[in-house]
């Protein structure tokens, strides 16, 4: 069945000597999209030189909040011009707020508001990186969407409490689970991933961190494993993991504007062929 990554890495130096194989194993393993998100623009280029070698990457473009010494003025019109510049790009970030070691709360909403700008001229959406920080988070989003008007995106790798996913899905976002939903002792992650609709589902690795179960003493995650984290959540959620499967790769279609050739039924597998993103 069908899987979308919603969101990698591959760009780190952990991939640098296997990627060919990497690629091969998750293509082996259903996963038929992958979106690659972006930690600074400095690596834009990098991350664009993958995605002419593999047909199914999609890219990002943003600036991670814990990157805030590479925040200028200038940074903001750097991350539009490249978002234009490439048609793989599906959306800006990742982006958002995390306090947990936080002294410049101030400058990391400035660049979140700036980068939630963008997505909204371009029409594209967020990804979300939140720690520590869901209802500064939260406030953002609603104030921009009271004083600019809508945007959506992905609260992802979602560790919050089923409260504050409500929150998020009040404001019209998705929610993606990564392998940390498999981790025996996440019972509050476990508790959102039951609550969220199916229609704002989404799966993640966040390779190269977070490996899930039953893989976890493999310290390099990898977009296979994704299969993993899919299969858990249609255990905690009582649903087969067919139904789990088409569903979320229908959701980061309709997210990320991903060819529709990606929803397909179970039926049409054996003559699926990999779609051409427009300007791969």
């Amino acid at each position: 069945m069908p899987l979308v990554d919603t969101h990698v890495h591959l760009n780190f130096e952990t991939f640098a000597g296997d990627l060919d194989e990497l690629t091969q194993a998750w293509r082996q393993a259903g996963v038929l999209a992958l979106v690659h998100s972006c930690v600074e623009p400095g690596e834009f280029s990098t991350m664009q030189r993958i995605a002419d070698r593999i047909p199914e990457l999609f890219l990002s473009v943003g600036l991670h909040p814990l990157d805030m010494d590479k925040w200028s003025s200038v940074t903001a019109d750097q991350i539009a011009q490249l978002a234009a510049s490439d048609s793989r790009v599906v959306a800006i970030g990742e982006t958002g707020l995390d306090f947990y070691k936080a002294d410049d709360e101030t400058v990391q909403r400035e660049a979140f508001w700036q980068q939630l700008t963008i997505a909204r001229r371009q029409g594209l959406p967020v990804i979300v990186h939140c720690r520590d920080a869901a209802l500064a988070t939260a406030e953002v989003i609603q104030e921009f969407q009271r004083a600019v008007g809508p945007i959506t995106g992905v609260m992802h790798c979602w560790s919050g409490t089923p409260e504050e996913t409500q929150t998020f899905l009040d404001l019209g976002f998705y929610i993606s689970f990564s392998g940390i939903v498999t981790f025996k002792n996440a019972h509050q992650v476990k508790a959102s991933a039951q609550m969220v609709p199916s229609d704002r589902l989404l799966v993640e690795t966040d390779c190269p961190f977070l490996t899930p179960e039953p893989r976890r003493k493999e310290r390099r995650n990898q977009p296979a494993f994704v299969h993993h984290v899919a299969a858990h959540l249609a255990e905690l959620r009582q649903i087969e993991f067919e139904d789990l499967a088409q569903t979320t790769t229908c959701n980061a279609v309709t997210l990320f504007n991903l060819p529709k050739s990606l929803i397909f039924s179970s039926a049409d597998a054996d003559t699926f062929r990999l779609p051409t993103p427009a300007g791969g």
